[in-house]
């Protein structure tokens, strides 16, 4: 270990980086026991997401407002999937470090072979995009109060952010590659990662 990163100055930098990766742990299990609910409160950092290829059945688009400890609102879009098998799982974050600046936090599934798998999966989003999405058995300026193939989260219909009447959207099947999401929170029942990889490398080494 380099001598100025001894003693104080490396304890400063476990006290930034043990919460980073037990938060990190934290969201992948929360995530596989279905446990995070659309209501909780994010911190309001923004992750990436790309996916290789992303299938899904029983797919929503609705928009939501997200809320911070602070009392920040954050007007989000929500993507729901009842079921979904995504290749090439890609999630980053830039955690800054004092004294050693930013590091990337990065979640990777397996690239080829077994897909990961989620049911009743919910992003929210501020942005995303696509190389070429297909869809089918398409309602759009459907009434998010009245989505009945895709998914509305059960906690964002109890929030007062909710607009029963707002514009939504859905799709009974979608077929997406190329993936490219920011996001600021996400929950799902089940999450099926094989080879999960979760790395902290310092630099920003994002998904895209």
């Amino acid at each position: 270990m380099p001598r100025d990163l001894g003693g104080t100055r490396w304890k400063r930098f476990a006290c930034v980086l043990a919460p980073s990766m037990l938060a990190a742990a934290a969201l992948t299990v929360s995530l596989a026991q279905g446990a995070l609910a659309v209501s909780f409160f994010i911190s309001g950092e923004r992750f990436k997401v790309f996916t290789r290829t992303l299938t899904g059945e029983g797919v929503s688009l609705y928009g939501m407002v997200d809320r911070t400890r602070s009392g920040e609102l954050i007007p989000v879009l929500v993507a729901g999937i009842e079921r979904a098998k995504i290749n090439g799982l890609c999630q980053s974050l830039v955690v800054p470090i004092p004294l050693l600046g930013p590091y990337t936090l990065r979640l990777t599934s397996a690239e080829d072979g077994t897909p990961a798998r989620a049911k009743d999966l919910f992003l929210d989003i501020t942005d995303g995009r696509a190389g070429h999405a297909s869809l089918h058995d398409v309602d759009i300026g459907i009434a998010a109060g009245s989505l009945t193939t895709g998914p509305v989260s059960p906690g964002d219909r109890r929030s007062p952010f909710f607009d029963p009447n707002g514009f939504a959207a859905q799709s009974g099947s979608a077929t997406l590659t190329d993936v490219r999401a920011t996001g600021v929170a996400g929950s799902a029942a089940t999450l099926d990662l094989p080879e999960t990889h979760l790395s902290l490398r310092p630099g920003k080494d994002e998904c895209f």
